[in-house]
């Protein structure tokens, strides 16, 4: 079982991952995975996003992907071509008018196994920040279509820049943003993307904190996170599930053509806590 020693901000826990433990400051863990058995991700945990999903992506997801090795979960993006099986060339779809991607990923998703509303959750990960590469640990609401489900971007990057940001429905199902880039020359570290790092969110009734190991990225007022689409839901209030991918090129990704592949995104671990009721 691997040792949890994590130094934040006003708490410290160095202790075994089990259900259960405990804090400083008063955060219980409530779920975890720490891909310690080698293969396919837990299913207990982890569903797949399929083909062509978002953002005009160069990549088709597929499970094969995602795999679990030496106590990492890597999604790994790879050039390959993969044939479209819904492929119709009259199509004015992206993800229909393309006969074939050009590259491979993996999206995976707690989507209908675990979803939480507020605490703290915390990624231990190492991302690929070579062009074109767009990787992304976040959450997604499911009360309601996007964005007024709700978004948090705990851990994203692409074109040098590192980003923490939330939205919702600012009406017409346009999304409102609150959003943070940090180009990574700002970290000072030109081993910086060589390293692991620990992402982490803290989110109650009234705020949602983003932060990189221990730097405060982004603060969330969830008072003004009101959905404009005449219902007036706060997705912030409502159960969230967990994202880990790693997307290519799209329409913020970059330019992967002269990136060597494969490209990894490589997670130690991932645990939710929350707050005794």
């Amino acid at each position: 079982m691997k040792q949890l020693l994590l130094f934040t901000a006003g708490w410290m826990l160095a202790a075994s991952v089990a259900a259960g433990a405990e804090t400083s400051d008063g955060y219980v863990l409530v779920w975890a995975d720490e891909f310690e058995k080698d293969g396919r991700p837990d299913p207990n945990n982890w569903t797949y996003e399929i083909g062509f999903v978002r953002n005009e992506e160069l990549q088709w997801y597929q499970p094969e992907n995602a795999f679990c090795k030496g106590g990492m979960l890597i999604i790994e993006g790879r050039r390959e071509r993969v044939r479209n099986p819904n492929y119709s060339p009259d199509s004015r779809s992206w993800r229909r008018n393309r006969e074939y991607a050009e590259y491979t990923s993996a999206c995976v998703k707690t989507s209908g196994k675990h979803s939480w509303k507020f605490g703290r959750f915390v990624m231990r990960g190492r991302i690929d920040t070579r062009s074109g590469l767009w990787p992304a640990f976040w959450t997604l609401g499911f009360a309601r279509g996007w964005p007024g489900c709700g978004e948090i971007d705990i851990m994203e990057y692409y074109r040098g820049m590192l980003l923490a940001n939330a939205c919702w429905d600012g009406g017409g199902r346009r999304p409102a943003w609150d959003d943070l880039k940090k180009p990574l020359e700002e970290f000072g570290d030109p081993d910086w993307s060589k390293k692991f790092h620990i992402w982490r969110m803290d989110w109650d009734e009234q705020v949602i904190r983003l932060y990189v190991d221990d730097m405060l990225l982004n603060e969330i007022d969830l008072s003004k996170t009101i959905n404009q689409d005449g219902q007036g839901a706060n997705p912030f209030h409502e159960p969230h599930y967990i994202l880990l991918n790693l997307a290519i090129g799209g329409i913020q990704g970059g330019d992967p053509s002269e990136t060597g592949f494969p490209a990894r995104f490589e997670i130690d671990y991932v645990r939710v806590y929350q707050k005794k009721s």
